[in-house]
């Protein structure tokens, strides 16, 4: 009888044993756990091809002095439009304010009234050339950047200008103010191309009233930096 009830304890306890790890596996007790991760990243899925491009800084001279000649067409008051050209001295202060010297020299031609009463001058042929020496100041209003094609790039000034001067003109030294604007142009390193207007004022009596007469003045021009 002991016997028998050792046999059935044990094939209970069997059975209880076999119920317990199926039931641990069926609600996932008993699964082995996951490996922890590695500390190794996982490979790099797109590997990007980036063309480098060489850049090239712009080695503008870094000289202050500007020195050049110009030509264009003077509109003198009374006298007509001819050509005038000169040169200029510049010196830039600050990355925006320069001086400039300028002198420029023109011909002026016959006035209406010469032309109607058939050869009486109001001033002989000496005294019809126009020179003038103006002292300046500029400020560079706009500076940016002009793109040629793809690949070049040249460095552009918009600038304001005005002075004091003196003009020769029939006979005499007058008092001049002039004011403009001009836009330059850096052409390479050191070479510069100018696109100036200015008028020219100063007082003048040659037709029986004084009055002050603009002269309107546009010219091109190349500088250098030294």
């Amino acid at each position: 009888m002991e016997s028998r009830i050792r046999v059935l304890f044990l094939i209970a306890l069997a059975a209880m044993m076999t119920g317990c790890a199926a039931t641990k596996n069926l609600f996932g007790f008993g699964r082995d756990e996951a490996p922890p991760p590695t500390a190794e990243a996982p490979g790099q899925v797109i590997d990007p091809e980036v063309e480098r491009r060489e850049i090239r800084e712009p080695a503008i001279d870094k000289e202050d002095f500007e020195l050049g000649a110009f030509a264009g067409i003077i509109s003198i008051e009374d006298f007509g439009s001819d050509v005038v050209y000169g040169a200029r001295l510049a010196y830039h202060l600050t990355e925006g304010f320069f001086v400039e010297g300028t002198v420029g020299q023109s011909e002026a031609g016959l006035t209406s009234f010469e032309i109607l009463s058939g050869g009486a001058r109001l001033i002989s042929d000496s005294e019809r050339t126009l020179t003038y020496y103006n002292l300046n100041l500029g400020y560079n209003v706009l500076p940016g950047e002009v793109f040629i094609g793809e690949g070049r790039a040249y460095n552009t000034n918009l600038y304001l200008i005005a002075g004091l001067g003196s003009t020769r003109f029939a006979g005499d030294d007058r008092f001049t103010v002039n004011f403009g604007f001009g836009y330059r142009f850096l052409l390479n390193d050191s070479v510069a191309l100018h696109i100036d207007f200015r008028d020219h004022l100063f007082d003048i009596d040659l037709l029986g009233e004084e009055k002050t007469a603009h002269n309107l003045e546009g010219h091109l021009g190349f500088t250098v930096f030294f």
